[in-house]
């Protein structure tokens, strides 16, 4: 894929290498990638796998770019989207991979009327499997959204939400989706086990088993409940799993789980802005 962009990392983070790498595999030039970091050892390793020019300095890397990618800790955003203020250019694309930050938080930050796309990448990013909500004040322009979505989709599949809020819901569900899966694991692990196979054994099972759900679910025409049904033998073993499963209210417990992730995403929104 041509990139006629400069892009520029803040932050050299796992996400960040992840994103850095997907794009030099879909054909993005690594000499329009610049990445900055304070630690010098991350941004060494990251140099030198993929052999970018490194900062020390957030602002000399923000004056020689067309796109920011903020990835530092959503902790420390605003004090250095502060400190980029007066490097940035008049057409610079901010994108966010700070989770629960505003978007007018960030412009605000940034002194205002700034090109501003949110996103929420998840974990599986790390092997190009990700899925990104993503999210762009009315500053962005189509060609800007075009390229954003170039960038994450990089690491995975992207979309759009018209409301920022609706980041939230993608937070609760993909966001933080990929723990309540290792939970899921975790648990069908330890039952294993507790039936008598070894823990590599009932891992191992757990895992593959999960994963082979999850391409089936990816491939298939038909939805996750039909697929359920088409392994649920009426009076047979997995029927009485999920009738165990309903009994104990299994979609109440999952929808008050996604709940908590919405509420707190909200929370962090409002305990990570300020006042000013």
């Amino acid at each position: 894929m041509k990139n006629t962009a400069t892009i520029g990392f803040i932050g050299a983070g796992n996400m960040a290498s992840a994103i850095i790498s997907g794009l030099i595999n879909t054909g993005f030039s690594a000499d329009n990638i610049k990445v900055s970091d304070t630690n010098e050892a991350l941004l060494s390793l990251r140099k030198q796998t993929f052999n970018l020019e490194a900062f020390t300095d957030n602002l000399a890397l923000a004056r020689c770019c067309d796109v920011v990618v903020l990835a530092v800790k959503p902790q420390v955003l605003a004090s250095v989207c502060r400190s980029l203020q007066t490097s940035l250019n008049t057409n610079t694309l901010i994108i966010s991979i700070a989770a629960g930050i505003h978007a007018h938080d960030i412009d605000r930050w940034l002194g205002g009327k700034k090109a501003i796309v949110r996103t929420m990448p998840n974990t599986p990013a790390l092997l190009n499997q990700g899925v990104t909500g993503m999210f762009a004040n009315n500053l962005v322009s189509d060609a800007q959204k075009q390229l954003a979505t170039n960038i994450l989709g990089c690491v995975g599949q992207t979309l759009w939400v018209a409301e920022e809020a609706m980041l939230d819901a993608v937070t609760a569900l993909s966001g933080s989706g990929p723990a309540y899966f290792f939970l899921m694991i975790e648990s069908m692990s330890k039952a294993g086990v507790a039936l008598g196979l070894d823990k590599k054994t009932a891992q191992m099972l757990s895992v593959k088993t999960a994963l082979g759900a999850s391409m089936m679910a990816d491939a298939s025409d038909e939805s996750p409940k039909e697929l359920r049904a088409n392994v649920t033998s009426p009076n047979g073993t997995t029927q009485a799993a999920i009738e165990s499963f309903q009994d104990q209210n299994f979609d109440i417990v999952v929808a008050h789980a996604m709940r908590a992730a919405f509420d707190r995403a909200g929370q962090l929104a409002t305990e990570l802005s300020d006042s000013d």
